[in-house]
């Protein structure tokens, strides 16, 4: 990504009004840290170096959806079981830390999900199936759903410890069926039932929650066109019940002749997508209601590209947004320092602008989502993509896709199989799920942009500076009542190894900041899968109550001092910015 010089003298005011922001202060690429002498200070001129930071609080340079932040849940709940318990009280809790928005239930198995009007498949099972239990415990499933049945509006559930693990047990069996799936790229088929899909709403409605179901798109006849029975009495259940619910077509279409030999160009996917819109429309309760989002391709390189070229020539009309994909790294071969390289953490802008600019090509003005995103491909890697190493990914994902105007970001995944989730198989929150939740409740739809002076050096011939201090700016969530109208925040991710300092200036000077301080906690440093909130450890104090998100008071005027490796979340409070006044 080119650099843009920013100038050292105060006097030339350059605004950055397309981004929200990002600056440089080191001398070269992620790679090339320098060690800190002993005593914890840096070398050369970084340790005095004193960033002054304003923000353009007059307007917006973007508006953002109020789902910006959202999620994603595999369809694999049903295959390794999770699906039964996503009634837990815990589970419902967590989720509901991160409404409003979207859940969108999708993913590799989308294309391979089968939908049978059947309640309940205990006197049909024979082996691995949807709601399949190891038979010790599957009369507790079946008395569960019972009980739960006999609740009136959201239906939670406490399960005894013994059934929890005896599904962890479960759970860890089927995760290696999943991965090895995952690697060789070839699927079984996964049915889904009414009492599933009951399920799987209760989950969402309860957490509130706007699902977004994933049909399946490899359901074809002989000529190629897909085969929408299965989707129809999906539609007409879910109709029948008054589920309010988004769909979407398929996944990833571009990766179908690796997957099952076969493709689908753009023309006949905007076709199927079509004949979708066609069948909610001949549904009584969707006709005129109902969203649609796709086309949900891959990393936007050559084929992804002119497959979504190919759908938004005819089918650009038909989706309400235009959806695709971003991995950062193959799980397989990711190292924890990769997590701080600046060059994989821009590779989404340029992803980004390709995707954009198709959209552009053909509808003006259409709404872009990045439809799925996580730290790594192939499931993720353990200690490594669920800890707070990936949470600068996470955090930048959010801060670069806001300031390119990117309308909804789905995270993959808030619980399933693998090391991508928000929330492990204990129900303990992970620190992307922390990350998150402060999010919500600081960050709101409007995007600042941001000025920054400070002292740098001049690259060395041949060498790209990279930006490892990233500071993004947004009006303060208009929900969260602890802060007036006019409020700012701030997040920063500091990736060198020393500590910055940024000094608020222009609008910004002499104002009271409250700041939200993230560290890892715990002797596995980066790689710990707990955090700290201003030096307080963050754990839900029970199942259905959040700790409470304290902030330390900084004094007006007093310089705000990143740690080295960190992130954080600053709130500029009277600010009174006109930008984040009125909804």
């Amino acid at each position: 990504m080119p650099h843009h010089c920013l100038s050292p003298i105060l006097g030339s005011s350059l605004w950055l009004a397309s981004v929200a922001l990002m600056v440089q202060l080191a001398e070269s690429s992620a790679g090339n840290y320098r060690r800190p002498v002993p005593g914890g200070k840096a070398h050369g001129f970084t340790e005095r170096t004193l960033i002054l930071l304003d923000v353009n609080t007059r307007s917006p340079i973007k508006t953002l959806n109020a789902n910006f932040l959202s999620l994603q849940l595999d369809p694999s709940v049903i295959h390794d079981g999770w699906l039964d318990f996503l009634s837990s009280k815990r589970l419902v809790t967590l989720a509901r830390g991160l409404a409003p928005a979207y859940l969108r239930f999708g993913g590799k198995r989308t294309d391979f999900l089968y939908f049978h009007n059947l309640k309940n498949l205990a006197k049909h099972r024979g082996g691995p199936g949807p709601d399949y239990y190891l038979k010790n415990y599957e009369d507790d499933i079946v008395r569960s759903d019972i009980a739960l049945d006999k609740q009136k509006g959201c239906k939670l559930a406490s399960h005894p410890d013994i059934m929890l693990e005896l599904q962890r047990e479960k759970a860890a069996q089927m995760q290696l069926v999943l991965l090895k799936e995952q690697f060789s790229n070839m699927y079984s088929n996964i049915t889904i039932t009414a009492r599933s899909l009951d399920k799987l709403y209760n989950f969402a409605d309860c957490a509130g929650l706007h699902l977004i179901f994933g049909l399946n798109a490899l359901h074809r006849n002989p000529d190629n066109s897909w085969n929408g029975s299965s989707a129809l009495s999906l539609l007409k259940y879910s109709a029948s019940k008054k589920y309010n619910i988004s769909w979407e077509l398929g996944n990833e279409h571009n990766s179908y002749r690796a997957m099952v030999g076969r493709s689908v160009n753009g023309s006949q996917l905007a076709r199927d997508y079509l004949q979708l819109r066609n069948l909610l429309q001949s549904v009584r309760f969707y006709n005129n209601r109902a969203s649609l989002y796709g086309p949900n391709i891959g990393r936007p390189r050559k084929t992804a590209i002119l497959l979504l070229d190919g759908f938004m020539k005819t089918g650009g009309s038909v989706v309400d947004a235009v959806t695709w994909q971003h991995y950062y790294i193959d799980a397989r071969v990711a190292k924890v320092a990769d997590f701080m390289k600046t060059r994989l953490l821009d590779t989404l802008t340029e992803q980004i602008s390709k995707v954009l600019k198709a959209v552009k090509t053909h509808a003006p003005g259409k709404k872009v989502w990045l439809g799925g995103v996580g730290p790594a491909w192939v499931g993720g890697t353990n200690n490594l993509s669920d800890t707070y190493a990936a949470s600068f990914l996470w955090l930048n994902t959010l801060g670069i896709s806001a300031m390119q105007g990117i309308d909804v970001v789905i995270r993959h995944s808030f619980f399933d199989y693998g090391y991508n989730h928000l929330v492990d198989q204990n129900f303990n929150p992970l620190p992307d799920y922390w990350l998150s939740l402060l999010f919500k409740h600081l960050v709101g739809p409007r995007v600042l942009a941001v000025h920054v002076a400070g002292l740098q050096r001049k690259p060395r011939p041949g060498r790209v500076i990279r930006d490892k201090l990233r500071i993004y700016a947004h009006c303060t969530s208009f929900q969260n009542h602890n802060y007036m109208r006019g409020s700012i925040t701030l997040y920063i991710i500091n990736l060198h190894r020393s500590r910055k300092k940024i000094k608020l200036a222009g609008t910004l000077r002499d104002k009271a900041v409250h700041q939200y301080l993230l560290q890892p906690y715990g002797i596995e440093g980066l790689q710990a899968k707990s955090v700290q909130l201003n030096g307080e450890p963050l754990k839900m104090l029970d199942d259905e109550t959040f700790p409470e998100l304290k902030p330390k008071m900084l004094r007006s005027g007093r310089t705000i001092v990143m740690p080295p490796m960190t992130i954080g979340f600053y709130v500029v409070k009277n600010v009174n910015a006109y930008a984040c006044r009125y909804r």
